[in-house]
């Protein structure tokens, strides 16, 4: 099995693109920086699956806190997000938009 990409800490933003088929990256959440709270397993991309399709691949899903205020401008909680790691990079990578 291969090992999780991000460990527990590590800051990462979220893909700012809006497909136009399901996803489960809710859109107020894209291009917004989070930290990793721990993996959650691995799961078929729920995109992929919601096609109908059988060919989904299994990716880690990882628990992301991102700060309300990040989300939305306001509020001093977090909230705490589900997302597969193909929603997901590095904090300091650059996103191709597609």
């Amino acid at each position: 099995m291969p090992s999780d990409r991000f460990a527990p800490g590590t800051r990462v933003r979220t893909f700012p693109h809006d497909p136009p088929h399901h996803t489960r990256l809710p859109r107020y959440a894209r291009g917004k920086q989070g930290v990793v709270v721990e993996p959650e397993g691995r799961a078929p991309l729920a995109d992929v699956s919601a096609q109908g399709r059988a060919d989904a691949p299994v990716e880690q899903v990882y628990a992301v806190r991102f700060a309300a205020r990040d989300l939305w401008g306001e509020g001093d909680h977090h909230v705490v997000l589900d997302l597969w790691e193909s929603y997901l990079s590095g904090a300091e990578e650059q996103h191709d938009e597609r």
